[in-house]
């Protein structure tokens, strides 16, 4: 079944009352089935970010992404989905930085730091150059995340990184999460580390780029961390780990995407997401405050 079939399928069951009522609107159902290809890949490579101590460079990575649409537009790409820009962009970003992480003797944050300010003074300019000839609802989407403006191609363009981003890191999981513990251990164990690494910051820009139209530029980056954050406070075991970081991503966007609509809430998808997955952070960090047996675990 086609996703434009599915769409229709369950804009008919609202319709008939079989389901709820703002089902029966197109852009909602987009931005659903958009949750349902992002949350899970966000929130199962979030494990990785969590354990690698990557949360400074998913974040620098979505900021990126401010940079991209700019140079988009100004290439004469629409600015719906400026998605050459926004790939190229922070790809060459992302292996930039990492390339240079693994060359220099700076510490991570500080090389993160020094990327992410050139980056956004770059991106500033040029919207500022632009300014005349974009809306600034655009920017406001850019930089929030809006229901209102996932299409066909956007869900197209998340299917093929989801599909993508879980067919490369499934398979590789455990030797990905080995590396992060223990570098050296890894290596003697003949992982390609390094091969790993560039494997990893290439699928964690994927995956934050084609996120940005749900959750927006400047919050992206939170839905990496927040839920795995969360998942590590009361997992007992690295599959628990895993499982639940996916369960608390993916109900964290659906519900983020519902519930400003259902309730009529001045809100931008992607603020509402991350509030969501705040209210999950804070009820793990309660319960480990408050359960004896989550406090002997590490975190």
């Amino acid at each position: 079944m086609s996703l434009e079939s599915l769409r229709l399928l369950v804009q008919g069951w609202a319709t008939a009352g079989y389901l709820p009522e703002a089902l029966a609107y197109g852009f909602v159902v987009n931005a659903l089935l958009a949750g349902l290809m992002i949350g899970p890949v966000l929130g199962g490579l979030g494990t990785l970010v969590v354990v690698k101590r990557f949360a400074f460079f998913s974040e620098a990575v979505g900021h990126a992404a401010l940079t991209g649409v700019a140079i988009g537009i100004l290439l004469g790409e629409p600015y719906t989905g400026p998605y050459g820009s926004l790939f190229g962009y922070c790809l060459l970003f992302g292996i930039l930085l990492n390339f240079l992480r693994n060359r220099t003797g700076l510490a991570p944050d500080t090389l993160i730091g020094v990327f992410l300010s050139v980056s956004l003074a770059l991106g500033a300019s040029l919207l500022l150059m632009l300014a005349g000839k974009i809306n600034v609802h655009i920017l406001e989407n850019v930089l929030f995340g809006s229901v209102l403006t996932v299409s066909g191609q956007d869900l197209l363009v998340l299917g093929i990184v989801a599909l993508l981003v879980v067919t490369l890191a499934v398979p590789l999981y455990n030797r990905i999460m080995l590396a992060s513990f223990n570098p050296q251990l890894a290596a003697v164990r003949g992982v390609a580390v390094k091969t790993l690494d560039y494997l990893f910051v290439v699928l964690v820009t994927l995956v934050t780029v084609a996120a940005v139209k749900v959750i927006g530029a400047i919050l992206v980056g939170a839905l990496l961390v927040i839920p795995a954050a969360a998942a590590r406070l009361v997992s007992q075991s690295l599959k628990g780990f895993f499982f639940l970081s996916v369960v608390i991503a993916t109900s964290s966007t659906l519900l983020g995407i519902l519930l400003p609509i259902v309730f009529d809430l001045p809100v931008p998808s992607g603020a509402a997401i991350i509030l969501v997955a705040g209210i999950c952070f804070a009820l793990a960090a309660l319960a480990r405050a408050l359960v004896p047996r989550l406090q002997g675990n590490p975190a």
